[in-house]
């Protein structure tokens, strides 16, 4: 699976890597679980989804 992120302030989605996805979201919500929140974003991409956290946003790429 290829993960998309876009921060609010960029026009063009970028393929992360997951050392990099954990490490945005992490950024985004502190001390919370990042590999929790890593696993519900990619869980819910699958459906076509984007979701944000914090200020970047998710999405699968097609």
């Amino acid at each position: 699976m290829k993960i998309e992120t876009q921060y609010t302030y960029e026009k063009m989605w970028a393929i992360t890597n997951e050392a990099e996805l954990l490490r945005i979201i992490e950024e985004e919500i502190g001390d919370a679980d990042p590999k929790g929140a890593l696993a519900y974003v990619k869980e819910a991409i699958k459906t076509g989804k984007t979701i944000s956290v914090g200020s970047c946003k998710f999405r699968e790429k097609k």
